[in-house]
């Protein structure tokens, strides 16, 4: 195994045994038992229907929330990471947020560049080439300077996207990234998501370790390479589609159909 693969193997989320938390609701649990493994380099696409926990999943994976039980480490450091000398770390993981959350008294340009102000002590025009460099990216450079309540639900999605991606994350995490969409701006995600997971000149040419939060599974084939189901609080790892494929259990079939599979 070359370095290069080894690099990709390596575990970048580990949870054992974790029970996930409703982000609002923290006293709640959500989801029980989960034990799931993501290597650098994967793609997982984690499906479940509407209040089965997949906000949720993501909101704790990306440290916003801590487990209620169980052991989360994200690239070998306990989660969440609230000591200020492991920000590097915490900093590796981005998050969309479905619908993208933007700041709406803050433009378009300004909700891209508010993690670089935050969190890098960058020269402004620095600032201002990795922004503009996202806008072209994302087709939003003739929306720089709109606010977000002007904007339309696709491109808010997007500018939730390019928010993200501006201080090269190594894991994203996206939540409902195609609900709402028409199918031209399915595919662009779909697209520019598979470049992500290859590596894309956005990020300097190296992969980008991928979940996806949906609620149905049928664009993700092609696309995700590991399939996780939610149901009734319990997270299935499946592994490939091939395994999908094999399997003979009539529940999870039943759930399958459900999600469109």
């Amino acid at each position: 195994m070359s370095i290069a693969e080894e690099k990709r193997a390596q575990p970048v989320i580990e949870m054992l045994d974790v029970a996930v938390p409703v982000f609002d609701e923290p006293g709640r649990v959500v989801l029980e038992h989960v034990t799931w493994t993501v290597s650098a380099g994967d793609y997982w696409v984690v499906a479940g229907l509407h209040g089965t926990g997949k906000s949720d999943l993501l909101m704790m994976t990306a440290g916003l929330i801590a487990p209620a039980r169980g052991m989360y480490r994200f690239c070998n450091q306990q989660m969440p990471i609230m000591d200020e000398t492991e920000l590097e770390t915490r900093l590796r993981v981005g998050l969309v947020f479905d619908g993208g959350r933007l700041f709406n008294h803050l433009s378009v340009a300004e909700n891209i560049a508010l993690p670089l102000r935050y969190h890098r002590a960058l020269p402004v025009q620095e600032t201002k080439t990795h922004v503009e460099m996202l806008l072209r990216l994302m087709q939003l450079d003739q929306l720089a300077d709109a606010m977000p309540t002007t904007l339309g639900h696709s491109w808010q999605k997007r500018v939730g996207l390019a928010r993200a991606l501006v201080l090269q994350p190594e894991v994203l995490l996206i939540d409902n990234p195609l609900g709402g969409l028409d199918a031209r701006n399915a595919q662009w995600w779909l697209r520019f998501l598979d470049e992500l997971s290859v590596g894309h000149t956005v990020m300097g040419g190296k992969p980008v370790t991928l979940v996806v939060a949906t609620d149905t599974l049928s664009p993700w084939q092609g696309h995700a390479r590991q399939v996780a189901l939610l149901d009734h609080g319990q997270f299935i790892a499946l592994g490939s589609w091939d395994e999908i494929g094999e399997t003979d259990d009539p529940r999870l079939k039943a759930v399958l159909a459900e999600l469109g599979v």
